[in-house]
Order: structure tokens, then sequence, then C-alpha cells
């Protein structure tokens, strides 16, 4: 299990990265058009940043996998929400995004927030069984909360910050029901190791929209404060569905439940403390909304 958490933290290092690479390329192309998903996609490449950004994430979901196959999906999970410590040191030094006191604060609650899951899961047991009915349930359950906080976020009352933020939140949300759907299949049987699968077809379309949520919510929304967001929505949702779908403990007696719960307490409360609201400074975005046509 250690070779696992090790990828997992690469795997954290190269995703934000590749956040913070598409971030720069994404606001430099064409508004994502719901109606013009091929061309939005293709503007998007044509940006050498979020090109190389994506790249960088093809290599993230790599380790990503590689992790999942030797680690429970929970504890991969709160190894990669300590991407967010990486998040914050390397938007200040490299990316030019500057985060307040509070900021730093939150980024310091999330990673003792870790510290606590990570201490007092370590000595939970590789899962040696999946249940389906909790797949099938999480993973309705979330497609329908992030189809939801679409939705809302295509309302024209909402400004492009909130939109941007909800559209985070859904991307989030949606990567996370692909990393279920991916640690089911490497426990897959039969015909190519499970790939020739219903789940795969799951993964392949959460992921999608994902990444066109995710890269709306990059063009319209505060850099840091939506990648924040989208991390913690992905790594919750993927440490619910360790706990629901593969029988993963969330703790060995009172004591240890009762100290990973306030871990996940602080590492909620970390992410809500990381607004940037001075950080980026550019245009208002008048393009239309994501999943809403032009007039």
């Amino acid at each position: 299990m250690i070779l696992g958490l090790l990828i997992a933290l690469a795997s954290a290092l190269a995703t934000n990265v590749a956040f913070l690479l598409k971030y720069r390329g994404a606001v430099r192309a064409e508004p994502i058009d719901a109606r013009h998903l091929l061309r939005s996609a293709t503007a998007l490449f044509r940006s050498k940043w979020f090109a190389v950004g994506w790249l960088v994430a093809v290599l993230a979901w790599a380790l990503h996998v590689g992790a999942l196959a030797l680690a429970p999906l929970s504890i991969v999970q709160a190894v990669l929400s300590g991407g967010l410590v990486f998040l914050a040191v390397l938007a200040e030094r490299f990316f030019d995004l500057r985060l307040g006191r509070w900021q730093w604060f939150g980024v310091t609650i999330t990673a003792a927030g870790l510290a606590i899951i990570g201490l007092t899961g370590s000595g939970a047991a590789q899962p040696q069984h999946s249940s389906l009915a909790g797949l099938i349930a999480v993973e309705a359950a979330v497609f329908a909360v992030g189809a939801a906080l679409l939705a809302i976020s295509a309302l024209r009352r909402i400004r492009h910050r909130v939109e941007g933020l909800l559209l985070g939140l859904a991307a989030g949300a949606l990567f996370g029901v692909s990393d279920i759907a991916i640690k089911y299949l490497t426990h897959a049987e039969g015909a190519l190791h499970g790939l020739v699968s219903p789940w795969t077809a799951t993964a392949l379309l959460a992921g999608a929209i994902a990444f066109y949520a995710s890269a709306r919510s990059l063009q319209i929304g505060p850099g840091v404060e939506v990648i924040a967001l989208t991390s913690v929505a992905a790594n919750l949702v993927a440490i619910m569905g360790g706990i629901v779908v593969f029988d993963e403990p969330i703790g060995s007696g009172p004591l240890a439940i009762g100290a990973r719960f306030l871990g996940f307490c602080l590492v909620i409360a970390g992410a809500a403390l990381m607004p940037v609201q001075h950080a980026e400074k550019r245009a208002p975005d008048t393009a239309p909304a994501f999943a809403t046509p032009a007039s």
C-alpha cells in the first residue's frame, strides 16, 4: 500500500500542475459553446498552455489509476486532497496568483485534516469485494447532483463568478464518479480485465462532461478557488464511494472514527477558506454560459 500512496502523491502534484496550466490556457481560449462542443475543444487545444496542461493531466490520471490498483480508494483520495497544499505553493510561486492569510490558514488546516485521515486509515485493509448495488446508487445520485449543478449554473440570473464555482463543483463530482468507476474496473474480471463493461462507458461519459464543465469554470471563475472546489468535490465523492461501494472502513473503534470525521470536517473547512478575491483581475466575460445557447 505504501507504493500506492507514493504514486497517489505524485498524481496529486501532477494534477495541480495540470489544473494551473489548463487555467492559464483556458482564459485565453474562446468561450465554451454547448452547441459546438467539438469546435470548443479544438479551440482549447489550440492554446499551448491548455494542451500541455492536458498532457500533464493524462500523466496524473495514469498515476491515479496505478494508485487505485494498489491502495484503498478512500486513502488514495485523501492523499490526492493534499494537492491543495501543492496548489497554493505553485499558484503563488509560478503562476502569480496570490493567496491571503485566510487562504494559507485553509491550506494548513486541510493538511492537518489529511494527516488525521491518513493516520486513522493506515490500518485499513485492501477491499476484497465491491457492491454493485452500492456502485449504482452512488453513481446515480452523484450524476443527479452534477446535472442539478449544471442546470443551476445555466440560469441567466447567476453571475459568472458563481457560475464558475457551480461548474467547478459539478466537474469535481463527475470526476469522482469516473474515479469510482475506474476503481471498480481495476477489480473486475472477464473480457479485457473488465474494460468491456458499462462502467467503462460511465467513466468516459462522466469524464467528458467534467472536461467541458471544468474548462468553462476555469474560463469564468476565480482560478485557485475553482480548482480547489473541483478537487475537494472529486475527492469527497470518491471517498464516499470507497466507503459505500468497496466497504472500506471508516475507522477502527470510536476514537479512530471520531478522529477521521474531524479530519473530513477540517478538509471541508479548509476548502471553504480558499476563495481568492483579488488574485485574478481580467475583463468581464460576456460569453454565453456553459450549456446555455447564445441568443
